[in-house]
């Protein structure tokens, strides 16, 4: 079912009011081309008509971002029908004010005509981006819900509960209730975003797993601050990222390694910082040592992308001898 954080209408974005901008820009600097007569003829014609058509645009924009969850309830053609008429009406505005700068004849049904299919251009955009998020989440899912269940995280943790069961038997019970936790999340149908706190959450089950079968060798520390809590990112988003930092930190390292995950507030902006020491050149001589593909990562980027568009930043890399990954994304 498609929820409002859904809806083709999605103008709320700094990358999409860009993006937007710059396409009407790039129309209104081809159109002043015709009639002009010299290169500062065009430049006059282009700022006559940035002047009506930037302020309409922005508009359009804005009262697309403020009417998303009330569009978001009607049907797709009924949202382009609306993105098309809002359109027109900002033609309407922008040749309004190029009448009060110029007081030719105002051409009121070309004005219009152009808002509407400039804005349908855009609105056929916009549906192509909302279009893209579902099937980028599905294969999300589906990937990681695959690593998830690789048969020897599988068979590793029932090997670790059994071997708790006659000894510390509640301590089996829980590692087995945050294996069925991680799978639960892994099969439920997840909604496009979701609090901070739940992956840190799903993140800490995914880890005291993995703290049984790693004992002493695997040292985690949490630095959180709870007023970033409330950020939304992708599901999923952080134990694929954890359980990177456990394959390739802490298994190839013979004599175990650290990984801390912390979290911060800055203004209205959130940080999320993943960090694992690495094994030395022997460690990584051994098979478990290997550098993998990446599509972790990869997934992480996109569903970040797709959520917050420019708003995020993810980055990864070796820095001062320690793998770091970096996630920056709006508070609210």
């Amino acid at each position: 079912m498609a929820t409002p954080s859904a809806s083709l209408y999605d103008a709320c974005h700094t990358g999409v009011v860009l993006r937007a901008v710059l396409f009407v820009q790039a129309v209104l600097a081809v159109g002043a081309l015709y009639g002009a007569d010299s290169t500062l003829d065009w430049l006059m014609r282009l700022a006559l008509l940035t002047g009506g058509a930037l302020p309409a645009t922005l508009a359009w924009l804005l009262i697309g971002c403020a009417a998303q969850h009330a569009l978001a309830r009607l049907a797709a053609p009924l949202q382009q029908a609306a993105g098309v008429l809002l359109g027109a009406l900002a033609g309407l505005g922008a040749c309004a004010v190029l009448v009060w700068a110029n007081p030719a004849p105002p051409p009121w049904l070309a004005a219009a005509a152009s808002g509407a299919l400039l804005a349908a251009v855009l609105v056929a955009a916009l549906a192509l981006r909302a279009r893209a998020r579902l099937p980028a989440a599905t294969t999300a899912r589906l990937t990681e819900l695959q690593a998830r269940i690789r048969p020897h995280f599988l068979f590793n943790t029932l090997n670790s509960a059994i071997a708790l069961v006659r000894e510390e038997p509640a301590r089996a019970e829980s590692l087995l209730e945050d294996l069925s936790d991680l799978f639960r999340q892994a099969l439920v149908e997840q909604a496009e975003a979701v609090p901070l706190h739940e992956e840190i959450e799903l993140a800490r089950k995914y880890l005291a797993i993995e703290q049984v079968r790693f004992g002493a060798r695997m040292r985690v520390q949490w630095q959180l601050d709870p007023q970033a809590g409330g950020a939304r990112v992708p599901p999923l988003l952080l134990q694929p990222l954890v359980e990177n930092a456990v394959k390739h930190g802490v298994e190839p390292a013979r004599d175990g390694a650290r990984l801390r995950i912390a979290t911060e507030l800055r203004g209205a902006r959130v940080r999320l910082t993943i960090t694992n020491t690495l094994p030395t050149a022997s460690d990584a001589a051994t098979p478990a040592g290997t550098r993998g593909h990446g599509i972790a990562q990869a997934n992480v980027r996109d569903r970040l992308r797709l959520l917050h568009d420019v708003d995020g930043d993810f980055r990864a890399g070796v820095q001062d001898g320690l793998y770091r990954v970096r996630i920056s994304l709006p508070a609210a």
